[in-house]
């Protein structure tokens, strides 16, 4: 069994620091936190063992790479079954235009965000939604301005 240990000041302002700039070296940002870089560098990586730290990249300019469009998609299924799901689930990771896919509960079932180029490629992209198992109804929501964007977990 692996314990995780309580996070502390020092833990909580590495990762802010790490999700505000993930490529931050370990001696820039062990000055940051008055910290020697051993301790530092410790401390990261016992973040990412525990899993506090999912992952590291880069956040894209979506237009520039002909993404720019936004939609999100309501799915509702004809029936809720553990098999159902299963098999939702399997298919939906497999179209790379879905970003992100919520089971939700509600009105519906699932909460789909797409990228696309334009209303040609939605079109497909909504092709290949309604293919997805036990489909019997979607609604779309086209994005038409970028408000705010996730800026990751809200450290104070």
């Amino acid at each position: 069994m692996n314990k995780t240990k309580p996070l502390d000041r020092i833990d909580m302002t590495i990762l802010k620091m790490l999700q505000a700039d993930g490529r931050i070296s370990n001696v820039e940002l062990a000055k940051k936190i008055n910290l020697s870089a051993s301790p530092c560098l410790d401390r990261v990586k016992r973040l990412e063992r525990e899993g506090y730290i999912k992952r590291y990249g880069a956040f894209l300019n979506a237009s520039k790479l002909d993404y720019g469009m936004t939609a999100f998609i309501q799915v509702t299924l004809d029936r809720t079954t553990a098999d159902v799901f299963k098999r939702f689930k399997a298919e939906v990771v497999n179209i790379k235009e879905i970003v992100e896919c919520h089971l939700v509960a509600g009105g519906y079932d699932y909460l789909l965000r797409i990228r696309f180029a334009n209303i040609e490629s939605y079109r497909l992209i909504l092709e290949k939604v309604a293919g997805l198992p036990a489909i019997s109804q979607t609604h779309t929501y086209m994005v038409t301005e970028h408000i705010k964007e996730d800026i990751g977990v809200p450290f104070d």
